[in-house]
């Protein structure tokens, strides 16, 4: 597909991945790779691409000088301007540009900070995937409950896992058919996960009969693309080589006040990754959760030049 970096690509064994569609991503971004190489341990070093989804409105040139390799995105016509279309899209053109010279593609939305070594993303010979259970339900479809007109699309397209395969969502604690979460995940390039996921979610956003009695909600719409990737890798893999990873990865601060008591972090340094969409990271904003030095003073610095 004629992929071109606007910097050096370096190849190893893993690489982080995000994509930057809006200004303030761009700041995001920046602190979210100032966070990898500050507290990534053995992967602080890593690749870390960037693919640019407004060149316009969004140029990502800041972020190449501070050693992004910037990935230019070219989302296809017949899904351009769904809802999360060009996370699809750049995921699938990061794989492809991956395949062959990365082991492990780490991808991470911009609002999202490494605070510990992130060592189970970074997959062994045994796992072919790294994810997190859902946080909350949503569109999931609880074990025993016969599928929806929109999970029966989803399955018609990639395959329906065993009813045995199930997963908890993390705030609610309820048993669910395989959902994912999609914020936080690794994979290997080289099985073509990503790109199968793309052609998927194009096939199901171009039925205009499944649209039109499934996904009339924006709520459906919205996790069209994580229930596609969940129920691809449910059937695409072995169970035994989806590697579930645990709470502290992607552990969901942007909904802190709703995790259960006993499931929730008392100090943010004690994630290993935290999403915090829509909340601010400047410590001298936060009361609800205890950010302890060094992690304080870090987050003051940055957050006080604006990068996030």
């Amino acid at each position: 597909m004629g992929l071109t970096m606007r910097s050096g690509l370096t190849t190893g064994n893993a690489a982080f991945l995000t994509c930057v569609g809006s200004p303030s991503q761009v700041g995001r971004a920046g602190l979210l790779l100032d966070s990898i190489r500050a507290f990534g341990g053995r992967l602080r070093d890593r690749p870390f691409w960037v693919v640019e989804a407004d060149p316009e409105g969004a140029p990502c040139g800041a972020l190449a000088d501070v050693g992004a390799a910037v990935v230019p995105l070219s989302v296809p016509s017949s899904i351009d301007g769904y809802l999360f279309a060009r996370k699809v899209t750049a995921c699938a053109r990061a794989e492809e540009l991956a395949a062959g010279s990365v082991e492990t593609l780490i991808w991470l939305i911009p609002e999202c900070l490494i605070l510990k070594p992130p060592a189970l993303l970074e997959l062994s010979p045994a796992a072919d995937v790294a994810v997190r259970p859902v946080h909350i339900r949503n569109v999931g479809l609880p074990t025993g409950e016969e599928p929806d007109a929109f999970w029966r699309g989803v399955f018609a397209t990639v395959g329906e896992p065993p009813g045995s395969f199930t997963v908890e969502s993390f705030i609610e604690g309820v048993r669910i058919r395989p959902y994912f979460n999609s914020a936080v995940f690794s994979v290997r390039p080289e099985l073509g996960l990503m790109r199968t996921w793309l052609e998927a979610f194009e096939t199901l956003v171009t039925d205009e009969a499944f649209q039109e009695e499934a996904c009339g909600d924006e709520r459906h719409r919205v996790f069209l693309h994580q229930a596609v990737l969940s129920a691809l890798i449910a059937t695409s893999l072995e169970r035994a080589r989806i590697r579930e990873l645990p709470p502290d990865y992607g552990y969901p601060y942007n909904l802190h006040g709703s995790v259960p008591a006993g499931r929730r972090a008392a100090a943010l340094g004690d994630t290993v990754c935290a999403i915090y969409e829509e909340r601010s990271v400047d410590p001298r904003e936060i009361d609800d959760i205890e950010i302890r030095e060094p992690l304080r003073s870090w987050l003051v610095a940055r957050t006080a030049k604006g990068e996030a």
